[in-house]
């Protein structure tokens, strides 16, 4: 029994001398696994993607793995070799992708090293450039077309109103005051030609006048024969004064050789019609009494009119006076005017935006009515000039950007100036090329996926959740 103690006792002590055996080897061991430090989570396939916790990258949805502290001190002692079968584009600080360097070195600001990027790469492309492969292009609608030169004429149309031609209105007064003794055109609307009667008119004034051109003519017979020197030229005088005023009372010569030949005045005087056209407005009646400033008749040619457009402050840069325009009319159907621009309003409307375009157009039949509304075709004529289709353009107010096809799937956001637009398209200024291929529809989403891109690559070296 004495014997079996001892070999228990033994035993329990060579256990315990061989755990503290291996505890003191295994132990340093053990603990320095432990104490690794890790620094930050990282796509493998995309290391400029950091996170201060595991997880799943988003751009390719691999796990994250942990880069330790040993691991990152023994990577940056060790020197960036360049592949030799590779040309190399341009050096960048990998946690500070917005620094780049044509030589290898350290970025002063963070005292990283610079790290290769080949030419033909995706790291190589410029910033915001994203990969969609062409399957995901089909499903998200993605379509490209072509930059373009396009020297096509540009067709401007607007809505209009017709107008009487300003300068083919006659306005019909009397230069002296009287009263109507008879009228020749009863009704408004009617047609009159140029010299056809339109009244008699009977005034005292004018016929006192005529009297005192009657008088200076007789004195001029008397003092031709008087023997006083000096004479006949003040009656000559007298005559060409009275004459004067006649003349300037609308007396035709035809009316002063009748006057000198019947020595008689001209009781009712006839007031004639100064041009042809249409009466648009009467005013004078029989034994009415008229002054100077009354309005008796307003005649109108209707043969050529006035068209008046709106038309947006934007299309103003391609209207030009004396380009040529067509005007049709629902009220004409079937019928097309030629026409031209003849004045541009030097004034936006503040409420509409819209300038006020004149066209002048013939109008032969009398098919455009005034006040009928009409609709205008300015044509345009263009100087050859790179186009796109509007739907490319990605308008942002101060940004406007296209996505350029790099092919292989890769598209590259292009900051871009643009001019006006007409049918459909967008006239280019800088940003592009002729021949380039583009995106001309889902640009929307290609900039969403792009923005993702180009904010996980702006956020390298930061936390993200």
């Amino acid at each position: 029994m004495k014997r079996f103690f001892v070999v228990v006792v033994l035993g329990a002590v060579s256990f315990a001398g061989g755990y503290l055996f291996h505890a003191r080897r295994s132990g340093p061991a053990e603990k320095k696994t432990e104490e690794r430090k890790i620094l930050y989570w990282y796509d493998a396939m995309h290391p400029a993607y950091k996170s201060d916790r595991p997880g799943i990258a988003p751009d390719c949805g691999m796990a994250l793995v942990p880069k330790y502290a040993e691991e990152e001190t023994a990577h940056q002692h060790m020197p960036a070799r360049p592949d030799p079968n590779r040309k190399v584009a341009f050096y960048r600080d990998p946690e500070q992708p917005s620094y780049t360097s044509d030589k290898p070195g350290l970025n002063p600001e963070t005292g990283n090293e610079l790290k290769p990027v080949y030419e033909g790469g995706p790291a190589a492309m410029p910033a915001g450039t994203v990969k969609i492969s062409t399957e995901k292009q089909q499903l998200i609608g993605v379509r490209m077309g072509t930059v373009a030169v396009s020297s096509e004429g540009r067709t401007i149309r607007a809505a209009g109103r017709v107008v009487a031609d300003e300068s083919r209105i006659a306005h019909v007064h009397t230069r002296i005051e009287g009263w109507i003794d008879h009228v020749h055109v009863h009704t408004t609307g009617s047609f009159v030609k140029e010299g056809d009667p339109l009244l008699t008119l009977y005034s005292p004034e004018l016929l006192a006048t005529q009297q005192e051109y009657l008088l200076a003519l007789k004195a001029r017979e008397t003092f031709q024969a008087s023997p006083l020197e000096g004479s006949a030229g003040r009656a000559e005088s007298l005559v060409q004064a009275a004459r004067r005023r006649l003349e300037l009372l609308q007396f035709n010569p035809q009316r002063l050789e009748e006057i000198e030949r019947t020595g008689k005045p001209i009781v009712n005087v006839t007031v004639f019609a100064p041009a042809s056209g249409y009466i648009m407005k009467r005013n004078a009646f029989h034994s009415q009494m008229v002054k100077p400033d009354m309005e008796l008749y307003t005649i109108v040619d209707l043969n050529r009119v006035w068209v008046m457009t709106d038309v947006f402050e934007h299309e103003m840069p391609a209207i030009r006076v004396g380009m040529p325009a067509e005007v049709s009319a629902a009220g004409a159907p079937g019928r097309t005017f030629r026409a031209s621009v003849n004045y541009i309003q030097p004034e936006v409307d503040p409420v509409t935006r819209t300038v006020k375009v004149r066209v002048e157009a013939a109008n032969p039949g009398l098919l455009l009515k005034l006040d009928m509304f009409a609709d205008v075709e300015l044509r345009a004529g263009s100087t050859p000039r790179l186009t796109v289709p509007a739907d490319a353009v990605l308008d942002a107010g101060q940004r406007k950007t296209v996505f350029v096809d790099l092919g292989g799937g890769y598209l590259e956001p292009r900051l871009v100036e643009t001019g006006e637009r007409f049918g459909g398209r967008v006239v280019i200024l800088s940003g592009l090329r002729a021949g380039e291929r583009i995106v001309v529809s889902g640009t929307f989403l290609v900039d969403s996926e792009s923005q993702l891109k180009a904010a996980a690559t702006g956020m390298a070296g930061h936390s993200h959740d």
